[in-house]
């Protein structure tokens, strides 16, 4: 085989030679992919943004004075007011699964468990893909969590019958759910790149 032999200088960094017209272009590939730490770095920068998220969702409601679909306070067409996606989806696993109907206060308990569980969920999958496709981690998490907003709350959320259909809100009730889920990618990331390189 022509051309340079296969360096074994790197052992950390193996070398990946390709030919392209006669020439040869040379490319790492990371050599240490962890499933198991990028799982561990995703789970913890899921359950800390998934906090920031809240955070960022107070603050703006309590800034705004609005009522945003990503809190479910708005009002129905018969003027009662609607709980939120995370309370019913509670709900529903409640009364499918085990036969029962929660209570106001079990609500109150499962509606920020489901925000969690969600979150980390969603973090641990993150975690996963950085280890082999870090092109996911791109502009700092941004990318990752528009794709999230677009995949539960103007996708899966309404299909479910969870949530209105994404025509009936307003675009700031967009802009507020889609600045929510950037703050969630921006805080994943920043999290998930500490956790990884201190394992």
């Amino acid at each position: 085989m022509r051309g340079r032999p296969y360096d074994q200088r790197l052992s950390w960094a193996p070398e990946l030679v390709v030919r392209v017209k006669g020439g040869e272009v040379r490319m790492n590939q990371q050599g240490n992919r962890n499933a198991w730490k990028g799982l561990v770095a995703g789970v913890v920068g899921g359950v800390v943004a998934s906090w920031a998220m809240d955070r960022f969702q107070y603050w703006w409601l309590s800034f705004d004075g609005g009522d945003e679909r990503q809190l479910q306070q708005t009002q129905s067409d018969e003027g009662n007011q609607e709980e939120p996606a995370t309370v019913k989806t509670a709900a529903a696993i409640s009364e499918g699964v085990f036969g029962h109907s929660l209570t106001a206060r079990e609500k109150e308990i499962a509606g920020p468990i489901v925000h969690y569980a969600v979150g980390t969920t969603a973090g641990a999958v993150y975690g996963v893909a950085a280890e082999y496709e870090p092109n996911v981690t791109t502009l700092a998490g941004f990318p990752f969590g528009a794709a999230f907003w677009m995949v539960v709350d103007e996708g899966s959320l309404p299909l479910l019958g969870l949530t209105k259909g994404p025509t009936a809100y307003p675009i700031s009730t967009h802009a507020y759910a889609l600045a929510a889920h950037l703050v969630f990618g921006l805080t994943a990331e920043v999290v998930r790149r500490t956790v990884r390189r201190a394992l």
